[in-house]
């Protein structure tokens, strides 16, 4: 559980991470203009994006669960495989385990995230700052958000 809110940087803004049970997560993202977070599916996390502020390009996909890691890395690199949607102030989206996905900030935006409690259930697929395979690296996006 978390006493106070934890500032994570990242390389494309931050989050703020203001809640985190055995049951629940609470988060604030913040993307900066022209930035997106890491092409990207969980596991088992499942979460709920509502955009507080901004305006944002929404990439997703669905991943076959069944499938091999092979499959699963070469998904987003085949376009078929994706859809895009632009959100806006007041728009939310649900991400259920294994749904490829990326925000990319049209505007300076700022994201409302739960999600269930498995912060580090993360599988990066594509990234513009060269962050890959599973889980997070609190070092090198503190170092990455430096050169932004």
């Amino acid at each position: 559980m978390l006493e106070n809110p934890q500032i994570k940087l990242k390389p494309w803004g931050r989050e703020i991470w203001f809640a985190h049970t055995d049951k629940y997560a609470g988060k604030i993202l913040e993307i900066k203009k022209g930035h997106r977070y890491s092409l990207q599916y969980h596991e088992h996390k499942e979460e709920t994006q509502y955009i507080l502020k901004g305006k944002a390009r929404f990439t997703y996909g669905e991943l076959d669960p069944s499938g091999t890691p092979d499959e699963f890395e070469t998904f987003g690199q085949n376009h078929e495989n994706l859809q895009e949607k632009i959100l806006s102030e007041g728009d939310k989206i649900d991400i259920p385990p294994y749904t490829v996905h990326r925000l990319e900030a049209i505007e300076d935006t700022v994201v409302f995230e739960v999600s269930s409690p498995e912060l580090d259930d993360v599988v990066k697929l594509a990234d513009d700052y060269g962050r890959k395979g599973k889980g997070n690296d609190e070092e090198t996006d503190q170092k990455l958000s430096n050169q932004q």
